[in-house]
């Protein structure tokens, strides 16, 4: 029974988390789902192989759906003996996406307890990290891989702590399985962040163990962290593997080309600029964003309503109040550094002010390292901002050069300042009467004094924005009056919201207030101050995600409807050829839900197809168009209507040529494309001329290559050629996983004309087979079953030693 009352705290937060992510996310008991901006996109890059899995019950691993042809890595594959997603699958029983609010929750509040958080104060700081706005907002624009690992990351750091607080068993286990959970959510810039975190925290450790002399538990506590660790990576090694394996091919991995589009010299090589990494900086100013929500105009598509001096403006130029209403429904208010914001990144005034006076009453010093990962992740946010510091991360740390959207590392604060908030409001009631009036006054004028300082710098900003020029051109006649109720709506939202946020923090002074006179209880402060901080948070979060976000389940599963043109080009016998959509280019998948498209919509693309388009098809070259077979162009009239126009041109699947151009290098190749005679000519670079053996070939006008069978992994060919000859194929090259035969013999693809496969056939009759068979995953299938084995048995042992040990 004793045993029964002591977990029944832990059992009844598990159950307000449950139903509080389904009453958020209420639609979702309705059988309605989410509709998320990027898995509308990633629905249509998936759709070929999704399709397949469900034929065939295999895995491809490759579609041809997508940038001409890539792995599918980064796509939902799904591994063999991948163990460690049945767990997740297991917490995560909700329906999307109240099953990450859950996480979020869960893993915050495990946290809590390890920093021995009473249940009641554990369980509304569990509220205030998931309803946080920015981790509401990627649930809603469809960032679950984002949100996926962050929902992780309390659970990782809880495991950090309790080995460094030398329960070494517990520990390891509890590090080893978030570890393995969070690699498993598959956002390695997330993971990234959150070990920077746990470098800070490592340093506090180990700093106060040198300092007590107690250099065995240093050694205990790392070599606990590398079993688990490794156990981690090896349960994940699949997909780790082989993420590895393609990174290098992608936007991510290096940058062969040292020329750029206007002939200028690229001196970064890592695959991305510094413009690109850095795009979203949050700006310094910006960042009291999280303490008082639109003081830099909220998002891009704000609600004003009736009160706005937007609606206003309407209704005097003559508008019906209904138009006005639904042109003051998508304001663009937002004013800061970042092009696109969907809502800013509030963590709550009441949060803040907790976190204010955790500085004066929480006694421990690893309050000291939490401060320190948010202050860190706040200034590397800046970017741009603040080059000093984010150009040697770029520069000289590992890897944080193959990240964008700086401003993201503003996660790591909006998982530190809800800890240190909690351990405000939990030190609090464990300090005397007079220390706690001491800290409470000290801590309110530290909070109200920066928002006075705030009303009084409002005259420093001018409350405009990049994107008031474009309105102004655009709305024409209209535009200078728009652009001024815009920056007369942005003032008023500055002030209204810096005027909330004090008044919250005076009502949670005044409730401490009340409890130090003796007026409340211990308890019920608790309880109305938790209230009101997750009150808070909710509301602003509901402002832009809630129930007119969802959609019923036909919408989500097929996000897309065919259009004439679609129609069209489906009906076409020859189902293996390319389809281009220019309005779509390299940055939309509405095309590969329906074809084989050129384009796609990912943040790793195939780093030499999206050059490809840049330098080539971008300016038109349509002998790049024809040899990647792109039979259809789908143009858009002047009145929006869809049109798609027959390429007679496309060189097909493959074909013979008769010469072929050695180039010296990356540049060369590209070059070469501009004037390139595809049907008869294959630029090649001279580290595979070694494989050709011949710079020229004899063309039989008789001779053909005939694709005879497809499916996404295995392609086969059969050719008719009375002399041998140079194949290309309209393939994308990827020398990895793909296994080619010719008449069962197994010989080796060359790369030609930058992107494509290419390989020398004998003459004669013979059939070529494709088949993508990535060892990669083989090996690492291996190693996560064996690392799966080692995790189940270090677990059932962790057990039971810590029972013998109670007993």
């Amino acid at each position: 029974m004793k045993y029964f009352q002591k977990f029944l705290p832990h059992l009844l937060a598990f159950f307000g988390f449950v139903m509080l992510s389904l009453v958020y996310f209420y639609p979702v008991l309705q059988g309605k789902q989410i509709s998320q901006s990027d898995i509308v996109q990633y629905t249509g890059m998936a759709k070929e192989q999704n399709d397949f899995r469900q034929q065939t019950g295999d895995e491809p691993f490759w579609t041809n759906a997508a940038f001409g042809g890539m792995p599918t890595y980064q796509l939902g594959a799904k591994y063999p003996h991948n163990y460690v997603k049945s767990v997740d699958g297991f917490l995560r029983f909700l329906p999307r996406p109240a099953d990450y609010l859950f996480l979020y929750f869960l893993g915050f509040y495990i946290l809590l307890c390890v920093l021995k958080v009473d249940p009641l104060k554990a369980f509304f700081g569990a509220l205030a990290f998931g309803f946080s706005t920015y981790l509401i907002i990627i649930l809603g624009v469809g960032h679950n891989a984002k949100a996926h690992a962050i929902a992780y990351m309390p659970m990782v750091v809880a495991g950090v702590l309790l080995v460094f607080q030398k329960r070494f068993i517990v520990g390891g286990l509890l590090t080893m399985i978030a570890a393995a959970l969070e690699i498993q959510a598959n956002h390695f810039q997330m993971t990234y962040y959150l070990l920077l975190l746990l470098i800070v925290i490592s340093f506090y450790y180990t700093y106060k163990l040198i300092k007590r002399k107690e250099f065995k538990n240093i050694g205990i506590a790392f070599g606990v962290f590398v079993i688990a660790g490794l156990f981690a990576l090896g349960a994940n090694a699949t997909n780790l593997l082989a993420t590895a394996e393609y990174t290098e091919f992608s936007t991510r991995g290096k940058n062969e080309l040292t020329i750029g589009l206007e002939g200028e010299k690229l001196e970064n090589k890592s695959g991305m600029t510094y413009e690109y990494i850095t795009e979203y900086s949050y700006g310094i100013a910006e960042s009291f964003n999280l303490i008082a929500p639109r003081l830099f105009g909220g998002g891009n598509a704000e609600k004003l309503g009736a009160n706005s001096a937007l609606y206003e403006m309407f209704i005097g130029l003559g508008a019906p109040e209904n138009d006005a209403l639904e042109y003051a429904s998508q304001a663009p208010t937002y004013w800061g550094d970042q092009p696109i914001v969907a809502a800013p990144a509030y963590i709550g005034a009441i949060v803040f002010f907790l976190f204010v006076l955790a500085m004066f009453t929480e006694k421990r010093k690893l309050k000291y390292a939490f401060l320190t990962g948010a202050v860190f992740s706040l200034v590397l946010s800046w970017g741009k901002n603040f080059p000093i510091l984010t150009d040697f991360f770029i520069d000289y740390f590992p890897l944080y050069n193959k990240f964008r959207a700086v401003s993201s590392i503003q996660v790591i604060l909006e998982l530190c300042m809800p800890v240190l908030a909690v351990l405000g409001l939990y030190s609090f009631f464990k300090l005397e009467k007079d220390e706690q009036w001491k800290a409470l006054w000290k801590s309110s004028a530290i909070a109200i004094g920066i928002f006075v300082l705030l009303f009084v710098f409002k005259g420093m900003f001018n409350f405009s924005s990049e994107s008031d020029a474009y309105y102004k051109q655009v709305y024409g006649e209209i535009g200078e009056p728009f652009v001024n109720a815009l920056i007369e709506d942005r003032q008023a939202m500055y002030t209204s919201d810096l005027l909330r946020s004090m008044g919250l923090i005076v009502a949670v002074f005044a409730l401490f207030w009340l409890f130090i006179k003796e007026k409340v209880s211990q308890i019920i402060a608790i309880i109305l101050i938790g209230s009101l901080m997750v009150l808070d948070l909710y509301v602003i979060a509901k402002n832009y995600v809630n129930a007119d976000d969802f959609v019923n389940t036909r919408q989500v599963d097929q996000p897309f409807q065919p259009t004439e043109a679609d129609l069209q080009i489906l009906a076409d016998k020859d189902p293996n050829f390319r389809v281009f959509e220019p309005s779509q280019g390299m940055a939309g998948a509405r095309t590969s839900y329906f074809h084989k498209a050129i384009g796609g919509y990912s943040a790793v693309k195939p780093q030499r197809i999206q050059q490809l388009y840049d330098y080539q098809i971008a300016k038109n070259n349509i002998q790049v168009l024809n040899m990647l077979n792109v039979k259809y162009v789908i143009q858009t009239t002047e009145e929006g209507q869809a049109i798609p126009l027959q390429n007679p041109n496309a060189n097909g699947n493959a074909w013979f040529v008769s010469k072929v151009k050695t180039v010296q290098n990356a540049d060369e190749e590209m070059k070469a494309l501009d004037s390139i005679d595809s049907k008869n000519e294959a630029v090649v670079d001279k580290e595979f001329m070694k494989k050709v053996s011949a710079q020229s070939f004899v063309k039989d006008s008789l001779a053909t290559i005939t694709l005879e069978d497809y499916k996404p992994n295995y392609l086969k060919y059969t050719s008719q050629n009375a002399n041998k000859g140079l194949a290309v194929f309209s393939e994308i090259y990827y020398p990895k996983g793909w296994k080619i035969t010719i008449d069962g013999k197994e010989v080796e693809q060359i790369r030609a004309n930058y992107v494509l496969r290419a390989i020398e056939i004998p003459a004669g009759k013979h059939t070529i087979d494709f088949k993508f068979e990535p060892e990669v995953v083989r090996t690492g299938s291996s190693i996560a079953l064996f690392s799966s084995i080692g995790m189940l048995l270090l677990l059932a042992g962790g057990i039971y030693f810590e029972i013998k040990k109670k007993e």
